[in-house]
């Protein structure tokens, strides 16, 4: 090839536009939002139709980011394997994070954490829940969760008392045969708002939030390849939490803060 051809096939190549990026694939309209519909107050059926907490912050949600969403139920089992088989776009059921989950699907930040509590008989002198404080006491605990193994490592002077359910603990609480709960605070305060509840035990204190142990929270959960959807709903949360509709919305349903 002479020099000159060689030099005119090297600016016809610097000249040449760039290759166009790979384009993502354009949201859906309308976006399809699973819910369980069986897990007050967080989802549930009224009339007929999804409600609760996740369907109301789902439509601000879906206000902010300029989408046209539509909530439909779908039961808990198989609910992942409906969104990989695109029956729907997103999931927002109080699923929470999991390495799990999160190896098949994506996860937005995290848009609810129930906070993990501690409750105690009237007359304990318990205050302000610490290792120090709870070491040499009984505590009582559901056996599967994430809080058997806080306690064991966060809370090495304290004896664990495992049981079948939050309840069952709760009974034995009573009882007086272990000190003090760790659990759910919601599951806890609905315990306290019934009348034997409230006669027997106070609230003493939560789990400092940001504890590994316990989990990220529950997050929206999306097909991998969705990533414009799951930066839309980020920047929406975001946006609701910092001028208070979201507090706004969660006051409707929860007692405390699930930031």
């Amino acid at each position: 090839m002479s020099r000159l051809l060689s030099r005119l096939l090297l600016l016809s190549l610097l000249a040449a536009p760039p290759a166009l990026a790979e384009q993502a694939p354009p949201l859906p309209s309308p976006v399809r939002i699973a819910t369980e519909g069986g897990r007050p107050p967080f989802n549930y059926v009224e009339d007929g139709k999804p409600a609760g907490f996740e369907v109301a912050l789902a439509q601000a949600l879906c206000e902010q980011a300029k989408l046209t969403c539509t909530i439909v139920l779908h039961q808990w089992d198989g609910i992942i394997k409906g969104l990989e088989a695109g029956e729907y776009d997103a999931i927002m059921a109080a699923m929470a994070i999991t390495p799990k989950r999160a190896a098949r699907i994506a996860f937005t930040k995290p848009y609810l954490r129930v906070p993990f509590s501690y409750v105690a008989r009237r007359d304990s002198s318990l205050s302000n829940p610490s290792p120090a404080t709870l070491r040499g006491l009984t505590i009582g605990v559901a056996a599967h969760g994430p809080q058997v193994a806080f306690l064991e490592q966060r809370v090495p002077g304290a004896t664990i008392r495992t049981f079948d359910t939050l309840a069952d603990a709760t009974l034995d609480l009573r009882a007086g045969r272990v000190d003090v709960v760790l659990g759910d605070k919601l599951e806890l305060t609905t315990f306290l708002s019934r009348p034997e509840g409230e006669a027997c035990c106070r609230l003493v204190g939560d789990v400092p939030a940001g504890e590994p142990l316990l989990g990220e929270g529950a997050g929206i959960g999306l097909r991998k390849g969705d990533t414009v959807l799951r930066e839309a709903f980020d920047h929406a949360l975001a946006a609701v939490i910092a001028d208070g509709r979201y507090d706004r919305i969660r006051a409707k349903y929860v007692p405390f803060d699930t930031k």
